[in-house]
């Protein structure tokens, strides 16, 4: 028993359950559905997770205990709203700035946010995991309760994930998520890029970051005396991003920024309910459609126009169409249509019945997709929607439209076209296998480096100078700017002595003339 105990004593991988703070206030399910799991099993590992978030949970769960921040919902429709007519970049980011700025605030004045976290009575924190959405004032917790902090990247990262911690993100051939495609193979669409993500850049830094500065110091006065907002916000022990090389161009990464992709991916599919599979199973050898435009965006708030569109065409397709709708009744529904304010997706993709989705394109509908290897028909709405159905068009898993300019003919034949061409299901087949080629699962991995960053009392040794430094320093704009001054130096000196010497052969010459004139 004693060498037993000193065993343990001497593991340097041995490690405590630890209490943890959890921050995920953004009211958009995908960002809290993709940590849940995430959370649930670091909570059947023993630690206790703190869980602020809009989204409680449907039955309580051992070690996990809720902080609810529902006031969030309150302008989250203003979101929805906006994003349905075009808008500049300007206008864009400054509304989604500007929102983030008033969520943080809600989060930070909420109650049981300051009775459970802020108040010095409050047990100790061991960890804080928060969502990263431009909430850098957030970022003040993990300086105020003295603990590591793990960021979250639901949707991959951007720009401004890249530079909390220094990551290389080259915009010649990176894109960050937005609601336009750019086409970096081309000089128009770098052009485009660069001009996008600089008024991106500009609108945050010029606009918003003393806003963050403000709310920064405001509810940690002693801390912001202490650190700036740029040294709090840049401390991020690790980053989960939820990506793959499969899943989107392949990119570098600093050794804290580990890619989780598909980390909510279930490896073990559930049987549907009976009513489900009957109908399912009715389909025959014409197989099933899937088809939802995911949380955010409600079937049951299109348009006329656009319904009777989709209802016509699914009518006088041989296969069986699941449509999440969120009403009871559908008018017009064809008895080859199953309708269902929510279907298990997961499940449902997971069945060799299924021959297509039909999505929107957010991040996890596209790598659940990707994870069972189902075609997909994109109808991106908004934000890093049309950049995974651009991907996944570019790689030959699917075909994209237009949700609000399509005609019934583009509708069916697209679907058509993507049933019968075999190509469409040969590769979904090859990069599925591609994506869950890995040397752990995605959960295990995140878990994994959890700990690591638990054990290693927040892992500073794995964070790059680079998060440190300015714009100017970081690009090497001052030694650019050496070797510029020095070329013009060195350029005007030799101006200057051709000018000089010119001058002097022109007087010479003129000198030369005028005695040539008088000896004459």
């Amino acid at each position: 028993m004693l060498w037993i105990f000193l065993l343990v004593c001497l593991q340097p991988c041995y490690l405590e359950s630890a209490r943890i703070l959890a921050l995920f206030p953004i009211p958009s399910p995908s960002h809290y559905f993709f940590a849940l799991p995430y959370l649930k099993s670091l909570a059947s590992e023993g630690h206790e997770i703190i869980s602020v978030s809009p989204y409680p949970l449907k039955e309580p769960i051992k070690n996990i205990y809720e902080v609810p921040v529902l006031e969030v919902f309150e302008n989250f429709n203003e979101i929805l709203e906006f994003v349905k007519t075009p808008k500049t970049t300007w206008q864009s980011s400054d509304f989604i700035n500007e929102y983030t700025l008033n969520l943080t605030k809600s989060v930070l004045n909420n109650e049981g946010v300051r009775r459970e976290v802020l108040s010095p009575k409050s047990p100790r924190f061991d960890l804080i995991i928060m969502d990263l959405w431009r909430m850098d004032a957030l970022c003040g917790l993990a300086a105020y309760l003295e603990v590591p902090i793990i960021g979250m990247a639901p949707y991959g990262t951007d720009w401004k994930i890249d530079e909390l911690v220094g990551n290389i993100s080259p915009i010649s051939y990176l894109q960050s998520p937005s609601s336009h495609f750019h086409n970096l193979e081309t000089y128009g669409g770098r052009l485009s890029h660069f001009v996008e993500r600089s008024i991106s850049w500009i609108n945050y830094k010029w606009r918003h970051v003393e806003k963050q500065k403000a709310l920064y110091k405001k509810y940690f006065p002693n801390i912001a005396n202490k650190h700036t907002l740029a040294e709090t916000s840049r401390n991020f022990a690790l980053v989960l991003v939820n990506q793959h090389f499969t899943l989107a161009p392949p990119r570098p990464y600093v050794p804290n920024m580990i890619e989780v992709g598909g980390m909510h991916v279930d490896p073990d599919p559930k049987p549907l309910p009976n009513e489900l599979e009957a109908f399912i199973q009715g389909a025959g050898d014409a197989g099933v459609i899937y088809f939802s435009l995911g949380t955010n965006v409600k079937s049951k708030s299109l348009s006329e126009d656009r319904r009777k569109l989709l209802l016509n065409t699914f009518a006088h397709l041989p296969q069986r169409v699941l449509w999440k709708f969120e009403d009871e009744q559908l008018p017009g529904k064809p008895p080859n249509v199953f309708i269902s304010k929510w279907f298990p997706q997961q499940d449902v993709l997971a069945h060799p019945q299924v021959r297509l989705f039909i999505t929107h394109g957010g991040l996890l509908s596209t790598i659940e997709s990707i994870h069972h290897a189902k075609p997909m028909l994109g109808l991106p709405c908004f934000f890093d929607q049309f950049r995974n159905m651009e991907h996944v068009h570019r790689m030959g898993l699917g075909l994209i439209l237009n949700l609000k300019e399509m005609t019934a003919e583009d509708f069916n034949s697209t679907i058509v076209r993507l049933l019968t061409e075999k190509s469409f299901e040969v590769m979904a087949k090859i990069t599925g296998a591609r994506y869950r080629d890995k040397p752990m699962k995605p959960l295990e991995t995140a878990i994994w480096w959890t700990h690591y960053v638990l054990r290693h009392n927040g892992a500073a040794h794995m964070r790059v100078a680079g998060r440190e430094l300015d714009f100017f320093i970081y690009h090497s704009l001052d030694v650019l700017t050496t070797f510029f001054l020095a070329f013009f130096v060195t350029l005007s000196i030799f101006a200057f002595s051709m000018i000089k010497a010119l001058r002097k052969c022109y007087q010479f010459k003129n000198k030369k003339n005028i005695l040539k004139k008088k000896f004459v």
